[in-house]
């Protein structure tokens, strides 16, 4: 059967129909002077919007703000800024960013209370405002804008992320960006992530389909074990596809599902792949679980062990921290049903040791994308998570990260 979802090259958040975006170098970013840091995201009119924030109970000021404005369900506009997180600035920083929404409604054309905010960079430090009143003077806004959106929300990230997809059944288009690189380990959203689409649907069905794609994507993703205070994932829809508007009951719901999530296990691959440091991702597969719940827990523990990043960065084939990790994740297991290999290498059948080609595994575990495979043997629980190595680099990136 072919396959209905079409990637779409140099597609963007702004490939979607009814869609603009635009940045700017405000000087936000103290240490690297003249790139863009300041971005404006705006639909042509208001429409359904649905988003997942941090669980983390320290939230920035511009989650507060706009979980407070998607009340309603809906949005025109977001403005992202990178270089300053706005978190743990009290009234003072919450002031900040409704005013910064209030110069965006401006450069947008929205209703000041249809526009979300948000931020990335360094916690406890207050937004220039001088600057970012300056920077946003200069944004116009273009439908080519998305790329310079996906570069002006970066941070440590060494690439900008992004993508498009075209549902060929459904004949409307999914775009998304997204930055993320340290501080990953989303517990219901992800780092910052904005996404677009033409379809026609309504705020409900937006939320459902956005939990459940954020469930197999950027909550099976870790770099480093921690929760970020600003982590923001949006979906705007703009309706101009001119398809039958999609519910949960729609011929078209499973359509628009698929391709959300091929864009967000997308996104999520590409930032576990560009963790800080990071030298190769690693792809944890567990199935045979008793429940679904069980094999997303096994999955995501593996992936976020420091002990199993650390022998993947090492080459060193340590099954042992695998297994361990198992144990501890919560999952109902039982070592005598669990099967385990490495790069395809089996190293554990019911749970005993099997004789493997050591050189081998450690070759295995060279390859770009590692890829480790659990078998619980429980039922037909299946998930799948990902992360990366641990490297000395990550160690020396956060050392100095505001030095």
């Amino acid at each position: 059967m072919p396959d209905d979802i079409e990637t779409i090259t140099d597609g963007t958040i702004t490939t979607p129909r009814g869609f603009r975006a635009g940045a700017v170098a405000a000087g936000i970013k103290k240490k690297a002077k003249g790139v863009p840091d300041l971005a404006v995201l705006a639909a042509d009119r208001s429409c359904p919007a649905a988003a997942l924030f941090t669980t983390n109970k320290i939230k920035a000021a511009p989650v507060i703000l706009s979980q407070q404005r998607l009340a309603g369900g809906r949005a025109q506009a977001l403005v992202a800024n990178s270089g300053c997180a706005n978190a743990c600035t009290g009234a003072e920083g919450m002031a900040d960013a409704v005013e910064t929404a209030a110069l965006t409604a401006g450069v947008a054309g929205a209703p000041p209370e249809q526009v979300l905010v948000a931020s990335t960079g360094v916690i406890g430090e207050r937004l220039p405002m001088a600057r970012l009143r300056a920077g946003m003077a200069r944004i116009t806004l273009s439908a080519e804008g998305g790329h310079e959106l996906a570069r002006a929300i970066m941070t440590t990230d060494t690439m900008p992320k992004e993508i498009a997809v075209k549902s060929r059944r459904g004949g409307f288009t999914i775009g998304g960006v997204a930055k993320g690189s340290g501080m990953i380990h989303p517990n219901m959203a992800t780092m910052l992530s904005f996404l677009t689409t033409d379809a026609a649907t309504d705020s409900a069905f937006l939320k459902a389909a956005l939990q459940k794609a954020a469930d197999l994507s950027f909550n099976m993703v870790s770099v480093d074990g921690d929760t970020s205070t600003n982590d923001t994932l949006l979906l705007m829809a703009s309706g101009l596809a001119g398809n039958e508007p999609i519910t949960a009951d729609s011929p078209l719901a499973g359509a628009f599902q698929e391709a959300l999530n091929r864009v967000c296990i997308y996104l999520a691959r590409i930032i576990a792949r560009d963790g800080e440091g990071a030298t190769r991702l690693i792809e944890v597969n567990v199935h045979g679980a008793a429940t679904l719940d069980d094999a997303r827990k096994a999955a995501r523990t593996v992936a976020s062990s420091p002990l199993v990043k650390t022998a993947v960065h090492g080459h060193d084939p340590n099954w042992g921290r695998i297994m361990a990790a198992v144990g501890r994740s919560g999952a109902e297991v039982r070592e005598d049903r669990i099967d385990l290999s490495l790069g395809g290498i089996p190293v554990v059948s019911y749970g005993r040791p099997l004789s493997f080609d050591r050189k081998a595994a450690a070759k295995a575990l060279e390859e770009e994308e590692v890829v480790i495979t659990v078998n619980l043997g429980l039922g037909s629980g299946a998930a799948t998570a990902w992360g990366c190595d641990l490297s000395k680099d990550y160690v020396a990136i956060n050392a100095e990260y505001t030095t």
